[in-house]
């Protein structure tokens, strides 16, 4: 796939999962243009994967295009950046008792401040997110 293609794969991808839940996140775009496939995404959720650009099915050059992509597109259209903590799943409590320990999750190798921000930043957007809501609100019988 050519840098052409896969610009109109990322726009489309973060077009829809705003239309559909008003965000789009930076691991949903990548699954839905096949760079993530989501058994990996999982693996990586469970902690069997040590950072997430390992199970990725492109080399940095592409995935960094793609994130970059992202971005270029979040502005042009006025998606609002918010970042969103990744933590690990199936984190059990330790004798039933207190809180879960909070496992926080790697994107990348290098484990740069600034890359991991990026990979964990969703964009919203507002005004869909409003109509969302507004149509959830008007469903729910009294």
């Amino acid at each position: 796939m050519n840098d052409k293609e896969l610009i109109g794969k990322i726009h489309s991808a973060i077009y829809h999962q705003c239309q559909r839940r008003g965000y789009a996140a930076p691991v949903d775009v990548m699954m839905e243009i096949g760079v993530l496939p989501k058994q990996k995404y999982e693996d990586w959720r469970f902690g069997r994967v040590d950072y997430l650009e390992r199970v990725c099915t492109v080399n940095l050059r592409k995935l960094s295009f793609t994130m970059h992509q992202m971005r270029l597109y979040a502005q042009k259209t006025g998606l609002k950046p918010s970042f969103c903590y990744y933590k690990r799943w199936g984190v059990k409590k330790k004798n039933g008792q207190g809180h879960k320990p909070v496992i926080p999750l790697r994107f990348s190798k290098s484990g740069d401040p600034e890359i991991e921000r990026r990979y964990a930043t969703h964009f919203v957007d507002t005004k869909q997110v409003e109509r969302l809501k507004e149509r959830h609100n008007t469903e729910k019988p009294d």
